[in-house]
């Protein structure tokens, strides 16, 4: 992690709410439409870890593929079934 690595702007989808997502702008233009709307949730510096032990790297080559990278929260009653 440096402080000159790209700033993650982090999103929650409006039409599933254990969807959240990634973006390289803070509008999150990219983010798919189908899973809108999307509202902003926070950012992350580059000196700042991911939330949830998601690696940087992964989520910086999944904006550079695609404009955007997706995560979701595990169900919290599944993990403990």
């Amino acid at each position: 992690m440096t402080a000159d690595a790209p700033r993650l702007f982090m999103f929650k989808s409006g039409a599933n709410d254990q969807l959240f997502g990634f973006a390289s702008d803070h509008t999150g233009s990219k983010l798919p439409e189908k899973f809108g709307p999307w509202s902003s949730i926070g950012v992350i510096r580059g000196d700042q870890r991911p939330p949830h032990g998601l690696k940087r790297d992964a989520i910086e080559d999944g904006i550079a593929q695609n404009g955007f990278q997706l995560w979701r929260k595990k169900d919290a009653a599944a993990k403990s079934a």
